[in-house]
């Protein structure tokens, strides 16, 4: 499955307006359910479970947050860019502007995984990630996405 198959511009937020982690937690939970559904309440307390595991900082300024929910029948992912960079805790100790968050329920974690899988080989890409980081909107955004699928 490709990443531009799951991302939309409804589900991306450029820029993102929280300032610390929790905040840009619950905001891309906040999107997450509002364009897909979901019980925002037990994503979220999944998410910060799954956070306090190990820094889903993946470094170079990106995280992954991810978490199993069964309030969601289907893998979902949405995105976002801090116009700021964000003190994460990232596992490279730099903070994070660029923000991709996948939720699912138990049944698909198989393709989380693969989804996960996905975005990491995306944001190895130095020009990648500058140019995710300089899409001034959410078409813009998506846009690169498609691009880099391609190449």
């Amino acid at each position: 499955m490709l990443l531009s198959q799951l991302l939309a511009p409804d589900r991306v937020r450029v820029p993102l307006a929280s300032r610390d982690k929790p905040n840009v937690l619950r905001e891309l939970v906040g999107l997450l359910v509002l364009a897909c559904g979901g019980q925002e309440d037990d994503i979220l307390h999944a998410v910060r479970e799954r956070e306090e595991c190990l820094s889903t900082g993946f470094g170079h300024g990106v995280a992954i947050p991810h978490a199993r929910s069964p309030s969601l029948g289907e893998v979902r992912l949405v995105a976002g860019v801090s116009a700021a960079a964000i003190e994460y805790g990232a596992l490279d100790g730099r903070p994070v502007r660029l923000f991709f968050l996948v939720a699912g329920p138990e049944t698909m974690a198989g393709l989380q995984v693969r989804v996960l899988a996905r975005i990491a080989r995306l944001v190895r890409r130095e020009y990648v990630r500058e140019r995710l980081l300089e899409a001034g909107s959410p078409e813009a955004f998506c846009q690169v996405v498609r691009e880099a699928e391609g190449s």
